[in-house]
């Protein structure tokens, strides 16, 4: 009698709670709103839902070939024949990485630089560039974290993110003259005297997303000159060495500016770009320090975050990079493709401005060909970009960032004659 009981009250309770929590349960994600759609990820997804076959995706940040077409380098090809082969062991994981952030700091710093001679550098491999963003900002977030990230205005869109989602404040200074469609360089130095002293500054070193605005060698020397004198923390984001001009060493001038005056700072290194790794997610944080010791300390740190966050990072990405960097024919071979690149994307933009031109429109596009890498910057409000997008189904970010890499042979003339029509007064 007493088991029946107990069995009678047991399923009383048990349908109860099911019912209870089966009541709860329907509303613990109610409140959970759909986020806002990413500025650039969102043009590629409304591109595809287009059915014109005049579309044309000009938002997204990857090379394309002359055929608009996604490129694997040659060089990158005849790296994953030579590592074909390679047993990915446990014990390979080290030193496969510690020998990619190595070459990594090299093609920043220089072969040549005392920083690696003297192994004054910390660094883990990251997720690609924005991986090795979210790794400083987290670091920062720990070790200063009533500190604040300048960032300039404008800058990549994911910046904000990041340094948001870390929790650290960020704030902007001036960059872009919308006016000249050039660099605001008083204004620029302005925001960097004024800024508290020890303050951290993200910077572009080349090809300057999403504005293709970069300070020249005498404006790189004044910023770094003013940093050594405020004592601010430069940290240098760099997607798109080689990109710029087709030359590795001088796409990294703004950084060998700064390690000359004897700064330290950061660097986030992307292969993503300029090896067509994007699905490979390959990438660099690096800080330089003032001696090994101090290195090893902060590398330690990194590699706590890392654990934390994702534990460890693929190897295959990072070995391909390493395998190419280390073999003279391999790498010879990557300089002159991402010439190749670099060239195609200046004469798209040749080709877009003579065209505009010719058309006698009565706007100046001098900024197409003053402006470098893989972005145009094109001063197109938002509502010609939605006219754009409606009428001749071209799409781009709302704020008129133009991919060159996008921009072909076949489609520049369709591109000129619709920018024509919409900036017509």
């Amino acid at each position: 009698m007493w088991s029946r009981y107990v069995v009678r009250f047991s399923k009383r309770r048990m349908s109860t709670s099911v019912a209870t929590n089966g009541k709860n349960n329907m509303g613990w994600w109610d409140h959970v709103q759909p986020a806002p759609k990413d500025p650039i990820t969102s043009v590629t997804e409304s591109f595809l839902f287009d059915p014109s076959p005049l579309r044309l995706n000009l938002g997204e940040g990857a090379y394309r070939d002359d055929e608009g077409k996604p490129v694997t380098l040659e060089c990158v090809k005849k790296a994953m024949e030579k590592i074909s082969d390679c047993e990915f062991l446990e014990s390979t994981k080290a030193t496969t990485k510690s020998k990619f952030v190595q070459d990594c700091v090299k093609l920043a710093y220089g072969y040549d630089s005392d920083v690696v001679r003297e192994s004054r550098f910390a660094g883990v491999p990251a997720l690609s560039g924005t991986g090795a963003c979210r790794l400083f900002a987290e670091f920062q977030r720990r070790f200063y974290p009533d500190s604040r990230m300048f960032l300039p205005m404008p800058t990549w869109s994911n910046h904000n993110d990041i340094w948001r989602d870390s929790e650290v404040c960020t704030s902007t200074y001036h960059y872009y003259d919308p006016d000249t469609k050039g660099l605001q360089f008083q204004a620029l130095m302005n925001d960097i005297k004024n800024a508290s002293d020890r303050s951290f500054f993200l910077l572009h070193p080349c090809a300057h997303n999403p504005t293709g605005v970069d300070p020249n060698y005498e404006q790189w020397k004044e910023i770094s000159h003013l940093f050594k004198i405020k004592n601010h923390f430069p940290f240098f984001d760099m997607a798109y060495q080689g990109i710029s001009s087709g030359d590795l060493e001088k796409d990294a001038t703004a950084i060998r500016i700064f390690l000359e005056d004897g700064h330290l700072l950061g660097c986030a290194q992307s292969f993503s770009k300029n090896m067509g790794l994007y699905g490979h997610r390959v990438g660099c944080v690096s800080i330089v320090s003032r001696d090994e010791k101090q290195a090893t300390a902060i590398k330690s740190q990194f590699q706590q975050i890392v654990r934390a966050m994702y534990s460890s990072s693929p190897l295959h990405g990072p070995l391909l990079v390493s395998t190419i960097l280390n073999d003279a024919d391999l790498k010879a071979l990557w300089e002159e493709e991402i010439k190749v690149m670099a060239d195609r994307m200046i004469r798209m933009r040749i080709t877009l401005r003579r065209t505009l031109e010719e058309l006698n429109s009565s706007a100046n596009w001098e900024h197409i060909t003053k402006q470098v890498g893989m972005f145009y910057f094109s001063g197109l409000s938002p509502k010609e970009v939605d006219r754009l997008q409606r009428d001749f189904h071209i799409y781009m970010t709302n704020d008129g960032r133009i991919s060159m890499a996008g921009v072909t042979s076949s489609n520049v003339e369709y591109l000129a004659s619709a920018i024509h029509e919409v900036t017509k007064v």
